[in-house]
């Protein structure tokens, strides 16, 4: 196949490894690897980088993360990029869990090692867990502060808040207490008391139910 009819496979699959790509363009890796860098594809930051995309593929989410089958990329470059990226990029700060659910990586992943070593952020133990913080000085005042804020006990990391907010907006109107239940994955458990003090403090209460949890 000309590189014309490649792309346009490329297209249609969404994803593909070097060992597919030097099959249709009858190359060896080395020069397939030229080509993909020629085309500015992005590398999985997942499958120990194995997978490839077009640029033009790709719907980033508000993390600048896209997940297609198997494969996650990330608009901000690698893994190690791309947590020092989400943890400069949050309200208060991340933990190891909080970012482990983000990137569906184990947080006791060896990365989480390697950013420790970085200058762009900073690990502090918090309410007695380690958290990432920005090492910029003044994002890293705002980020603790929102730490302090959400001092409350169980209080929803940004991915369970975005679950909850999701559901608000699919269930308008819903009461706390469910709210609470369905707004949790398998295995958490959100207080509803807590999700009433988080919906309080975004001023979104009043897109739920009056019924106090």
């Amino acid at each position: 196949m000309d590189e014309y009819d490649v792309r346009k496979k490329f297209r249609q699959d969404k994803i593909m490894a070097i060992e597919k790509l030097a099959q249709l363009l009858q190359c060896s890796a080395i020069t397939v690897r030229r080509r993909l860098k020629k085309w500015k594809t992005f590398t999985s930051i997942n499958q120990n980088g194995r997978y490839y995309t077009l640029p033009e593929i790709p719907e980033f989410d508000d993390n600048g993360l896209w997940k297609y089958q198997f494969a996650l990329f990330s608009k901000h470059g690698n893994l190690k990029q791309t947590i020092i990226e989400l943890v400069k990029r949050s309200e208060a700060g991340l933990s190891a869990a909080d970012i482990s659910s983000i990137i569906e990586i184990p947080s006791s992943s060896s990365y989480f090692s390697q950013i420790k070593q970085s200058d762009e952020i900073k690990r502090e133990k918090h309410q007695g867990r380690f958290v990432y913080f920005s090492a910029a000085p003044n994002k890293y005042q705002l980020q603790k502060r929102g730490a302090e804020r959400h001092k409350t006990d169980g209080w929803p990391t940004d991915t369970q808040a975005v679950k909850i907010l999701v559901h608000i907006i699919k269930n308008p109107g819903i009461e706390v207490d469910r709210l609470a239940i369905e707004s949790a994955l398998p295995g958490e458990r959100f207080d509803p008391v807590v999700v009433k003090q988080f919906l309080q403090f975004h001023d979104l209460l009043k897109k739920t139910s009056d019924t106090e949890p």
